[in-house]
């Protein structure tokens, strides 16, 4: 089964009849599906269809890359001095300027246990000082002996 370069359906021809019809439009004769009965070619410019194929494929990897945005994790303490939380606070500006999501925990030790508001209060703090890049996605909640909480990027 051969179909023109147009659209158009040619009907049943042999091979050379194809190839022929092929040369005089200065096309390619191109085997678009072979297990079909009768097996379809289609007469059309092989470079531009590869080349139209390609451009296709590199968008859509293009549009998987941005939906596939890293989870970026920033390790918090109850005690963290003010020069390390603006240095974390600063880093994590710039991955939610590049649409990565943020999470920030902190893991307590010993007695830190008994006062995991403590560590909240550095979680939510964290999140305010975010607050103009990006918005809490998930509270803070505590999970054994670990506090997280997620932010994802402003729209």
């Amino acid at each position: 089964m051969v179909i023109g370069p147009n659209g158009e359906k040619m009907g049943v021809k042999r091979l050379d009849d194809a190839k022929t019809l092929a040369n005089y439009a200065g096309l390619d004769l191109v085997l678009m599906s072979e297990n079909s009965t009768p097996a379809v070619a289609k007469i059309m410019d092989y470079n531009k269809y590869r080349y139209e194929k390609q451009k296709k494929l590199k968008e859509a990897q293009k549009k998987q890359r941005e939906s596939n945005k890293e989870v970026k994790e920033y390790r918090l303490s109850v005690t963290i001095d003010v020069h390390d939380f603006e240095t974390r606070k600063r880093n994590a500006a710039e991955y939610l300027k590049k649409g990565h999501k943020i999470k920030a925990f902190i893991r307590f030790k010993g007695r830190q246990m008994a006062h995991t508001e403590l560590g909240k209060d550095v979680l939510i703090r964290f999140a305010n000082e975010l607050s103009e890049f990006g918005q809490i996605e998930v509270e803070p909640k505590l999970e054994g002996k670990q506090m997280s909480l997620l932010l994802a990027p402003k729209k």
